[in-house]
């Protein structure tokens, strides 16, 4: 079976937001009209309390996007995004949510960042993504959402590591920094991954 994964479309990652993705808003109409043709939904969401440790604001003498290491990993320090309970941390009011079959949360520990949908950055706690859809006997996942330079990146290798078929769907996600984009592009090729446009599905 094939699964259809919406990675972080929230609003703080949206134009306007606390960390905003140049054009992420335009890829809400394109993962509309992809849902019907996937048996499976399924959306991450970055639920981050508001002590996380990956944000500037709560380091001394740091600013936003500075690099430190956090617990013995290199950590970006980040915008206060995506914080428990607020708006930007709700998904973009556009996206069609009702074919969403479950909803797994990441960057809940404020010790340590989380990028991937099914790992934090140190491997330590799982979600239980992929438990979830070995459980259901998914073997293709397509990978859609924000930021494709972070998120989806990060997800896609922790899925390929999980023994999961990926495919990216370029049109359906963007990247805060296009050019390391492309660098990964070519990685992830490299590893297997097939890049699409959502007109070849």
């Amino acid at each position: 079976m094939k699964a259809l994964l919406l990675i972080d479309v929230q609003n703080d990652f949206m134009p306007g937001g606390k960390l905003a993705v140049s054009e992420g808003d335009q890829i809400v109409p394109v993962i509309n009209g992809l849902q019907n043709q996937f048996d499976l939904v399924i959306a991450s969401q970055d639920w981050h309390p508001a002590e996380h440790l990956s944000f500037a604001r709560n380091h001394l003498r740091h600013k936003a996007f500075d690099q430190i290491e956090l617990n013995g990993l290199p950590q970006t320090l980040w915008p206060a995004h995506c914080v428990q309970g607020t708006e930007g941390a709700e998904f973009h009011p556009d996206l069609d949510s009702h074919r969403i079959a479950a909803i797994f949360r990441k960057g809940m520990n404020p010790d340590i960042d989380s990028y991937s949908a099914f790992y934090d950055n140190g491997h330590m706690q799982s979600t239980g993504l992929s438990g979830y859809l070995r459980e259901l006997q998914v073997t293709t996942l397509y990978f859609t959402g924000l930021a494709a330079d972070f998120c989806v990146y990060y997800s896609i290798q922790d899925a390929l590591k999980a023994g999961f078929q990926c495919v990216l769907i370029e049109d359906a996600t963007r990247a805060i920094d296009p050019e390391n984009h492309e660098k990964q592009r070519q990685q992830l090729l490299a590893d297997g991954v097939a890049i699409i446009h959502s007109g070849e599905l």
